[in-house]
This record gives structure tokens, C-alpha cells and sequence, in this order.
């Protein structure tokens, strides 16, 4: 049997690929959030993700699913919530319905710093893709993940 199957060797550099061009994006948006707004990626993504909750059945979201939207551990989004609610740009509150419940939403000076970062987001991302359309290892993987953003 060879050293390394070729399958497993594919697989292994189209991950290696995939982390690579989502390295280059996640780091171009973290510097130009941090930069012009004070925000990491993270927190840009988590009040994204929260100001988008509605007072209407299924309209929030538990802790659990905030991290599982946001790709952390339980603890972690728990920490990454607090500094949010620290810097008043989350509240937590009770669920209605069950007092163990707990859901985290967006204030007025996190709505206001978000709609100040959703366009350096947009733009950083814009200008991430176009300089990974540029690199020929890269370049497949942006148009599939174009070609999914246009099917959505």
C-alpha cells in the first residue's frame, strides 16, 4: 500500500486550499474592521447574526445556536458576548417562556456601529475575493463560492 493514498493526498490539499483562501479573506475584513471600527471579525459576525432576531416565534436564537451560527464552542461565544454587552452593544434577557432560556440582543449603539461596519465589511470582502481570483491556486475555489452566492 503507498505512503499516502492519492485520494487522501486530493483531499488533504484541497482543505489546505480552502483554509488558505479563507485565512487571506478572514484576515483582510479582521484588519479593516479592527482598523476602522474596533470590531473583529467574530464580533461583526455575531451582531450580524443577532440583529437579524425577531419578537416572533423562532425569532431567537439560544446561546447554542449562536455558536454553532458563529463556529464557536458554547464558552466561547459566551465570552465573546460578554465583551460585547461589556462594551453596551448587547443585552442578555430572559426567555418568556422558559426562565432557563437565555437570548442576547443588538442595542441601538450596536445596530448604530453595525450599520457603520456593514460597508468596510462589504468592501473588504469585495476586494479579498477579487485578489484571490488572482492567484491560480485560488481562483477555482472563488468562482465555485461565487457561483453559490449568485444561486442564493
Amino acid at each position: 500500500m503507498p505512503a499516502t493514498d492519492p485520494a487522501s493526498a486530493g483531499l488533504a490539499r484541497s482543505w489546505c486550499t480552502l483554509s488558505m483562501l479563507h485565512g487571506r479573506i478572514e484576515g483582510r475584513v479582521e484588519r479593516a474592521l479592527q482598523s476602522g471600527h474596533g470590531l473583529s471579525v467574530r464580533e461583526y459576525s455575531l451582531l450580524d447574526l443577532l440583529s437579524r432576531q425577531h419578537d416572533g416565534p423562532g425569532g431567537h436564537l439560544r446561546m447554542k445556536e449562536v455558536a454553532d451560527a458563529v463556529a464557536l464552542s458554547q464558552s466561547a461565544t459566551t465570552r465573546l458576548v460578554t465583551r460585547l454587552a461589556d462594551r453596551g452593544l448587547l443585552n442578555r434577557c430572559l426567555c418568556d417562556t422558559d426562565r432557563r432560556g437565555v437570548y442576547t440582543e443588538v442595542t441601538e449603539a450596536g445596530l448604530a456601529l453595525l450599520g457603520e461596519a456593514r460597508p468596510t465589511n462589504d468592501a473588504a470582502l469585495r476586494r479579498a475575493f477579487a485578489e484571490a481570483a488572482e492567484d491560480p491556486v485560488l481562483a477555482p475555489l472563488v468562482r465555485t463560492v461565487e457561483e453559490l452566492n449568485g444561486s442564493a
